[in-house]
């Protein structure tokens, strides 16, 4: 048997390929586009008002109520707001730190940092939250800090969410980023330097063009998480986010959490599909 499939493999490179890619191919097909087929199925069926059991007949009953209802277009737009806040946030404050890693840091300091970075990601993300509730609650860290200046701290809300979930993905921007930065030569830089650039116009026309493939990565993984995320709205928020709205919803309508979690996936296709069109992943 063994010898009839060495022949069979042997001069046919593609076959080769085509067996090793066969179970992970296989297992993204069944496993994750499978349950998104599930899932969209899922969203056309209803629960009977009455009886409260699940009808699996096909209609768009969900996707109205999604659309028609204010109370759940604004929970779409909130959730996406400061998915968008916090991506504009992270990469604003990921770059400068994942430049000082990849070009100006010696080794010894890099090494230092990126374990620094990775270290967060070692830790409880219930512990890292509920240690943000403590500091931005009445009477945290926050409070004491700000209260010499007459201020208080942002309490429970939607700047707490952006606060701590800002926090939360940073590593997610900051290790993109620096593995782009890092691929890009210092000559480069320095041959722009040499020909009268200043360091703006450097960063603007080298440096952030080479390195926008890294930033739109890092935004996928920081604008998808906060997307999904439940647990943050839920400890650190009163309002309500479609994470939250798709928990509530999973024992008692099911077709509809069905149908509310695939807004964040039309969201991310689209978001994809606007990325490519700008060139993100030309380089890539």
């Amino acid at each position: 048997m063994s010898r009839r499939l060495a022949k069979l493999f042997h001069g046919r490179p593609r076959l080769q390929v085509g067996a090793l890619l066969a179970g992970p191919a296989g297992w993204l097909v069944v496993g994750y586009l499978g349950s998104l087929a599930l899932l969209l199925v899922a969203s056309l069926w209803s629960v009977n008002a009455v009886s409260g059991e699940l009808e699996k007949s096909l209609n768009f009953e969900n996707f109205e109520i999604l659309f028609d209802e204010p109370v759940y277009r604004d929970i779409i737009g909130r959730t996406v707001l400061i998915a968008a806040l916090v991506t504009i946030t992270d990469a604003v404050l990921a770059f400068p730190i994942a430049f000082y890693m990849a070009k100006v840091a010696s080794r010894r300091t890099k090494a230092i940092l990126v374990v620094a970075v990775l270290i967060p990601l070692w830790s409880s993300y219930l512990v890292k939250v509920l240690s943000w509730r403590n500091m931005i609650g009445g009477g945290g860290l926050i409070d004491w800090v700000l209260e010499p200046l007459g201020l208080s701290g942002p309490g429970y809300g939607n700047v707490a969410v952006w606060l701590v979930m800002s926090y939360l993905w940073l590593p997610y921007m900051i290790l993109p980023i620096f593995a782009g930065l890092e691929r890009i030569p210092n000559s480069l830089i320095s041959a722009s330097e040499d020909l009268g650039a200043k360091p703006f116009t450097t960063f603007r026309r080298v440096i952030l063009p080479l390195s926008f493939p890294a930033v739109v990565a890092g935004s996928i993984f920081t604008f998808a998480l906060t997307l999904g995320d439940y647990i943050t709205p839920k400890l650190v928020s009163n309002n309500q986010f479609i994470g939250n709205v798709v928990f509530n919803n999973i024992s008692n309508n099911l077709p509809f959490a069905a149908a509310l979690a695939l807004v964040p996936i039309v969201v991310m296709v689209g978001y994809l599909l606007v990325a490519r069109k700008l060139g993100a992943f030309e380089h890539v």
